[in-house]
Formats: structure tokens, C-alpha cells, sequence
């Protein structure tokens, strides 16, 4: 496929990146769920292409964590690694605490808007939930106070973070929806706090333990579920 350069030049797209990024879309968006057996020749087929670049891409997802290989068994949708989880979430409260912090005096009444926006529409979820539609909402309304973070290197580090929980794809709040209400109920306080211009260690402090609020959450439900 060819698609076009920002200095206007064709740019022809291989048929192993067309797969990449027809099977890791599909993996993030919840089509093919974890454990699900990726049938090559199937793709290739939907794809219009031979096996051998299918191949390539899976191999590129295994080595990003994304897709597992058995034998006897073959590719499929790498399970979610509980672990992984959690330090990503521990790190990521961390990170991003700092940089919403650092970006909130760049946050203007227009960002404030489009965030409450955002925040009106995850509530509008609630009452018939879709814990992937929620995510997806919840990770641009973050995006939005934390993304004029003048920090590069502390930008990039969030970044990171949302990446690998797109990787392990999954969304907690499928298992603990009560977490959501909770959620949109502390979103609005951050957005109050950035408007109040609030004490830069106030607002991380805060925007930390919204981040590791979500996780103390699947953690109690857990240990509730081992009783």
C-alpha cells in the first residue's frame, strides 16, 4: 500500500507492516482476545498477501511481548501478565503524577473544556459500559493534561507507559466497573485543582493516586476472588 510523506513523496508500505498493523489493531482493540490462535493463512487471505509477511509480523509482535509461539499449538494472543501490570501501573503513577504536574501551568481553559468534554462523555458510559470504549476515553482525557509536559524525557517515560498497557490490553475496569464512577468522580478534582492553580505537589500527589487507585482496586478484587 503507498500512502504520502509529509514532504509530499509516495511512501509504499510493505506487506509485513500492513499485517503488523492489521493484527497488533486488532489486539488492542479487543478483536482478538488474549489467548486467541492467530490462523496465518487466514489472515494472509483477508489480507490479500502470502504467508511469509504474516509470518514477519507475527514474529515482530512475539518479540514485543504481544503474541505468543507454541509448539503443537502455534501463534496466539499473548495472555495478560498480572505482574507486568502492575509495575507498569507503580511506574506509571509515578511518571505521570510528575508531568501532569509539570504541564498543568501550559493547560488552558480550551484544554480544561475538552477535557471535562471527555470526562461528561465517560460518565454518559456508565450507564450501559463498555470497559474498552471507558479506556479508550480515559486515555485521552489523561493525554490532555498531561501532554504540555516541558519535560521530554519525563514525556517520553508516560508514553512508554501507556504503550506497554496497550500492549497488555487490559482493561480493569472490566472487572472492577465500580472503579469508573470513582474514576470520573477524580477526574474532575484534578481538572479543579488545575484550575484553582493548586501547589504543583499537590496536584502530582493527587494525579498519582488516582493512577494507583485504579490498581489498588484490582488488587482488592483479587484478593476478594481468592476468599
Amino acid at each position: 500500500m503507498a500512502s504520502e510523506s509529509a514532504k509530499g513523496e509516495v511512501v509504499t508500505e510493505s506487506k509485513s507492516e500492513l499485517a503488523y498493523r492489521f493484527v497488533k489493531a486488532r489486539i488492542e482493540n479487543g478483536s482478538y482476545t488474549p489467548g486467541f490462535r492467530l490462523v496465518l493463512g487466514q489472515i494472509a487471505k483477508q489480507l490479500e498477501v502470502s504467508v511469509v509477511p504474516v509470518r514477519e509480523a507475527i514474529r515482530r509482535l512475539e518479540a514485543e511481548g504481544a503474541v505468543t509461539f507454541e509448539r503443537n499449538v502455534g501463534a496466539q494472543v499473548a495472555m495478560v501478565d498480572e505482574r507486568e501490570y502492575f509495575y507498569t501501573m507503580e511506574t506509571l503513577s509515578l511518571v505521570e503524577g510528575r508531568a501532569t504536574a509539570l504541564s498543568a501551568p501550559f493547560v488552558t481553559a480550551l484544554d480544561l473544556s475538552e477535557a471535562r468534554d471527555i470526562n461528561a462523555e465517560m460518565r454518559d458510559c456508565l450507564d450501559h459500559f463498555d470497559p474498552h470504549r471507558f479506556t479508550e476515553l480515559n486515555r485521552q482525557f489523561h493525554a490532555v493534561i498531561f501532554e504540555h509536559c516541558p519535560n521530554p524525557h519525563i514525556l517520553d517515560l508516560v508514553h512508554r507507559g501507556w504503550n506497554r498497557l496497550a500492549v497488555l490490553r487490559d482493561s480493569i475496569f472490566g472487572f472492577v466497573p465500580g472503579r469508573a464512577q470513582e474514576s470520573v468522580d477524580e477526574h474532575e478534582r484534578l481538572l479543579q485543582l488545575i484550575e484553582s492553580g493548586a501547589e504543583p505537589l499537590e496536584l502530582e500527589l493527587a494525579a498519582r493516586a488516582h493512577r494507583t487507585g485504579t490498581l489498588d482496586a484490582l488488587l482488592n478484587h483479587q484478593a476478594n476472588q481468592g476468599r
